[in-house]
């Protein structure tokens, strides 16, 4: 008998994988790869918010579990996926001069924002009003990662492709049997694939569509992320990944002229260079309406639990939740109200 069975394998998925191999859980994951928010991710990741210049909670947890957690996975694959990057916000007046000023006052923020405006040209980006540094932030290569730690599940016949057919799951007394597996527990890390869950779907994980661009710019000389209306990330020999749109009624992953006009408009208004659209991609994130995660036990069947809504900091989320919901298995504590499924009547 299995351990967990875990279903799903985006950075949910791997993450909770990759806590339970980390304690010597024995599991098997089924994904049939339908939820693809994980690979179109950016993959950035930074503590802050640069909008409302605000911290997510226990920021500085999530980043200092994260860092370890990613380079155990390195080692054991041999590859390189967790980047770090500076984010530098670019500024459109003096006003976010002094907003950005006041912000690097605050004792929660001032680790992370430098206090000075760096004047630093960069070609094929003018910036007239210069840059706001913000430190310990970088992105993770999903693709890299969620590839290579499908073949490493592979390679040792830990990985099912399949789809899920939650009609064929048979919970028992004491664990729960899938086409012949029984585990000790399920894991269900679907995504925005929740909607077709019975056990979770009524939660309210509303998702939010995302459209992101991958260019060529031979002539943009970056070597940082720009964070403005738009993000750009250098992912290195001239090409930069643009992003990204947000839509909140359209549920599917097909990229739209819609989205693509957006990201093309507001990237001409930053950068006064050519470029070349190598491909245009979009996801559905797992986003709920209150923008924190979805964990815990579902509570009628003790082994049935759900990591979910993990949205657009899923990179730096995903280590951490996995390592609570984990706990929480494993202890029968719950998990924290503010993160737990238990904070919504209607499952």
């Amino acid at each position: 008998m299995k351990d967990f069975i875990i279903v799903g394998a985006g950075l949910a998925g791997v993450s909770f994988a990759e806590t339970a191999l980390l304690n010597d859980k024995s599991f098997v994951v089924i994904s049939d790869n339908s939820q693809n928010s994980s690979y179109v991710a950016a993959g950035l990741y930074n503590p802050v918010i640069l909008k409302r210049f605000s911290l997510p909670q226990d920021a500085a947890v999530h980043l200092d579990y994260m860092g370890p957690f990613y380079k155990r996975i390195e080692e054991r694959l041999g590859v390189k996926f967790d980047i770090s990057l500076p984010v530098y916000r670019k500024f459109a007046s003096v006003e976010e001069q002094n907003n950005w000023f006041q912000a690097a006052d605050k004792a929660a923020l001032e680790p992370f924002l430098s206090p000075k405006v760096l004047y630093t040209d960069y070609e094929g980006l003018p910036a007239e009003f210069g840059f706001g540094k913000v430190m310990h932030t970088g992105y993770v290569d999903t693709e890299t990662l969620l590839n290579t730690y499908k073949k490493f599940l592979s390679d040792n016949v830990w990985l099912v492709q399949e789809t899920f057919q939650h009609d064929l799951l048979e919970i028992k007394e004491d664990h729960v049997v899938y086409k012949g597996i029984e585990a000790q527990h399920i894991i269900f890390a679907e995504g925005f694939g929740i909607h077709a869950n019975p056990y979770f779907k009524h939660l309210p994980l509303d998702g939010t569509k995302g459209e992101l661009l991958l260019i060529k710019a031979l002539d943009l000389k970056l070597d940082v992320a720009v964070n403005a209306s738009i993000f750009i990330l250098p992912i290195g020999d001239g090409f930069f990944k643009v992003g990204a749109t947000y839509e909140w009624y359209d549920k599917t992953a097909v990229p739209t002229q819609a989205g693509r006009d957006e990201l093309v408009e507001k990237l001409n208004e930053l950068i006064n260079c050519d470029y070349e659209i190598i491909e245009h991609l979009a996801g559905i994130r797992p986003t709920v309406k209150d923008r924190k995660p979805l964990i815990g036990t579902h509570p009628l069947y003790k082994n049935v639990h759900l990591l979910n809504g993990l949205g657009t900091r899923g990179v730096m989320l995903g280590p951490s939740m996995a390592k609570e919901l984990y706990d929480s298995i494993i202890t029968g504590n719950p998990v924290r109200r503010e993160v737990g499924i238990q904070r919504f009547k209607n499952l």
